[in-house]
């Protein structure tokens, strides 16, 4: 069956006495909180090692316990959405969430700190497509739904710069534990507002079931893929663990494969990666999630390790950076139904492309305004004016049924291409390091950086030159999912 817009436009997600407005503040907080989390904890590391006696490795998996389980339950809770009905969903992944915050903040050892993580990122894995699908359930095709998702492209480029500024305003004023607390208000009111606002969903037809055998596979599949490459950073990609998880994850993931192509009620119908937008348009989001995360690991790590800059000063000197991510996802909603949508993409990949490349060549010695301030603002508004064209891209022409698969896609696209990027470059970081004799320390560490900068800087190139592949709407832009015929 193919999954061309054949459908009516879905039931209506909000009760009807309520504007579009209420439904588009509740998704965009949602994103931006699931977002928020994957870098927040980062700069409040030291403080935890402190506070809980955190080893190396527990610091490491401060972070990677929430991707792994966030990257491993996205596909099934996506498609639960479809199956099962968006607000069950959205409000389940909430109350997970939020509690594990809460539990989180209150630890007093690593383990309970470790497994709070763990638990929160099946929240997230929740809300993320959720957040996506709503909008795309509730607006109807023109300028309001081009608005409210040019406001979820803003949260989900800001979001992952704003963590590391609001993380050492958190950790410097309060304790580390408000960078976990923070969720909590946050989530009891999004609570609140989506079972007031938010309709159940109506689900005519057959009953409908789940490929559990395709769940499990593909969830145990890319938590493994995840595991592996977040490995790979610290323990190296020869090493037994990472080896094995990433053989693991291939053949759960070949397994899962053939789940679905003999299975009467897929979870993933295989036939939605014939649409060339689909599987492109993930591909240059896991580009985006490359790029993205490379360049603010390694400011962060230069501006700390090599300029000596508090956590705090570090995420002040990335605001600007924020800024016109946010300004460049604004003027997308202007831009698009002009230029369209592969169009305003190429535009936003010139400059990206240069302000990695200047990225590159940062000194051991370097005055901000020149070497970072400079580089980071045409890296902001290249970025911010690429995430909305790639949302409307990766989720365009698809029937309302496949909404949450879509949205569960493009977050895993730019979950797992974070994931994959971040492993090789600090690999490549590493080995330039090491083979370095420079007369510094901090010389030898900064030319680790720009060899990896400058990969950064070819693969936005090269996401310029897949967006070409990309086939070329009629019109100026084109239809992200939940749009009917």
């Amino acid at each position: 069956m193919s999954a061309t817009r054949t459908e009516p436009a879905p039931p209506a997600v909000i009760r009807p006495d309520l504007p579009l407005a209420v439904i588009v503040a509740i998704a965009v907080t949602a994103q931006f909180m699931v977002v928020l989390d994957s870098s927040i904890m980062n700069v409040a590391l030291p403080a935890m090692k402190t506070s809980l006696g955190l080893s190396a490795t527990d610091q490491q998996w401060v972070v990677n316990s929430y991707l792994i389980s966030f990257g491993g339950f996205l596909i099934l809770a996506a498609r639960a959405g479809d199956l099962f009905g968006r607000k069950w969903v959205f409000q389940a992944g909430l109350v997970i969430f939020t509690a594990a915050s809460l539990v989180g903040g209150l630890a007093q050892d690593t383990g309970w700190l470790l497994g709070a993580r763990l638990v929160q990122g099946v929240g997230a894995a929740a809300l993320a497509p959720s957040s996506l699908s709503l909008i795309t359930a509730s607006h109807p095709e023109g300028p309001a739904r081009t608005r409210a998702l040019s406001l979820w492209a803003a949260a989900a480029a800001s979001a992952g710069a704003v963590g590391l500024v609001l993380g050492g305003v958190l950790t410097s004023a309060l304790s580390w534990r408000y960078v976990l607390f923070v969720n909590v208000p946050v989530g009891v009111g999004l609570l609140a507002a989506a079972a007031l606002a938010l309709l159940p969903s109506q689900r005519a037809g057959k009953r409908v079931r789940l490929d559990s055998p395709g769940a499990l596979v593909v969830t145990i599949g890319i938590a493994a893929l995840v595991y592996g490459l977040s490995e790979a950073t610290t323990k190296g990609w020869g090493s037994a663990q990472v080896t094995v998880a990433l053989a693991a994850a291939v053949v759960l993931l070949f397994g899962f494969v053939m789940i679905e192509a003999r299975s009467s009620a897929p979870l993933v119908p295989l036939e939605i990666f014939g649409q060339r937008s689909l599987t492109l348009g993930n591909v240059l989001m896991a580009f985006g999630g490359i790029i993205l995360t490379g360049s603010l690991f390694f400011l962060s790590l230069y501006c700390q390790q090599v300029l000596g800059y508090s956590a705090l000063r570090t995420g002040l000197a990335i605001v600007p950076m924020t800024v016109l991510l946010i300004v460049g996802s604004f003027a997308c909603r202007r831009l698009l139904p002009l230029t369209g949508a592969r169009n305003l993409l190429l535009i936003g990949v010139l400059p990206a492309t240069a302000g990695l490349a200047w990225l590159s060549r940062i000194p051991a010695h370097s005055a901000y305004a020149t070497h970072v301030l400079g580089p980071t603002l045409l890296i902001g508004a290249g970025i911010g004016l690429m995430i909305l064209p790639l949302t409307v891209l990766a989720t365009a022409g698809m029937e309302p049924r496949f909404a949450g698969l879509a949205s569960g896609f493009l977050n895993m696209g730019r979950q797992i291409g974070g994931a994959v990027g971040l492993a090789v470059l600090v690999t490549v970081a590493t080995s330039q390091t090491s083979h370095d004799h420079a007369a510094t320390r901090a010389a030898a560490t900064v030319h680790g950086y720009h060899a990896a900068l400058l990969i950064c800087a070819a693969v936005s190139l090269a996401a310029g030159a897949i967006s070409l592949l990309l086939p070329k709407p009629a019109k100026p832009g084109l239809r992200p999912a939940g749009t009917s015929a």
